[in-house]
């Protein structure tokens, strides 16, 4: 095959990948062709399928292809400094078009919806990172904030910080989130009891603890949804009237 031929090869697969997302958008896509698709916006007369399909499976998902650094990008072949930063600015166009739909609404009315909200910025994350939501009394966001970012083993949280966060940013509720680069979200001993001392800490200063959610893979664990956040407010409650002498 000489490369007018191949050229028209790969044309002929980018007009099919084209009507195929006009015909019902990104449902029936792999993450092999999103990523491709992408490439050739980037890249229109060139075959990017091989580069593709080696970014999956160099950083194993589509979120993983767009969340991965410019330099990291690079290393793979066919994939240039251009592409790299566009595939960097469809990540964070992402992130900004979820971050917009919460502003001025109730938005973080359940488990699934903050879920929702971080899956695909947190899903890949090789390293542990702790997340606070800030929400003022209706519930709306007022600030997402990275407040730690640890190991691939854990990473060391301090309830005095993030209480002194809440004071500043006055906010009247809190979400707690973080991932398990292992895929797994259940949560260790030591996430109970860091989520017991965030809610005692934030009950003392009357702030609420809406909920501390664990990211997995493509799944979630919900300390509210599980029934532990109450039960751990009710624990913190029962304390303090103990203390209190009549």
């Amino acid at each position: 095959m000489d490369r007018d031929e191949w050229q028209k090869k790969g044309q002929g697969h980018r007009e099919r990948l084209r009507r195929k997302f006009e015909e019902g958008g990104l449902e029936r896509f792999s993450d092999e062709e999103v990523v491709e698709f992408l490439l050739t916006l980037g890249t229109p007369r060139k075959d990017v399928k091989i580069a593709a399909r080696e970014a999956v499976r160099s950083f194993g998902s589509l979120s993983g292809v767009l969340g991965a650094p410019a330099k990291d990008l690079r290393r793979i072949k066919g994939i240039g400094p251009k592409n790299a930063l566009y595939l960097g600015l469809v990540h964070q166009t992402a992130n900004r078009y979820l971050r917009d739909r919460t502003r001025g609404k109730s938005f973080f009315t359940s488990s699934q919806a903050v879920f929702d909200y971080l899956f695909h910025d947190m899903r890949d994350l090789k390293r542990e990172v702790f997340k606070v939501l800030f929400l003022d009394r209706k519930n709306q966001l007022i600030k997402d904030e990275n407040i730690f970012l640890g190991s691939l083993t854990g990473s060391a949280v301090y309830p005095r910080e993030i209480m002194t966060r809440a004071l500043e940013l006055r906010a009247a509720g809190l979400v707690f989130v973080h991932n398990h680069p292992s895929g797994d979200p259940a949560p260790s001993a030591e996430d109970h009891r860091l989520t017991r001392d965030l809610i005692w800490g934030a009950r003392l200063l009357h702030i609420q603890v809406l909920d501390h959610i664990i990211i997995g893979n493509n799944r979630y664990y919900s300390f509210a949804d599980e029934g532990l956040v109450k039960r751990f407010t009710m624990a913190c409650d029962e304390r303090l009237s103990s203390t209190i002498t009549p």
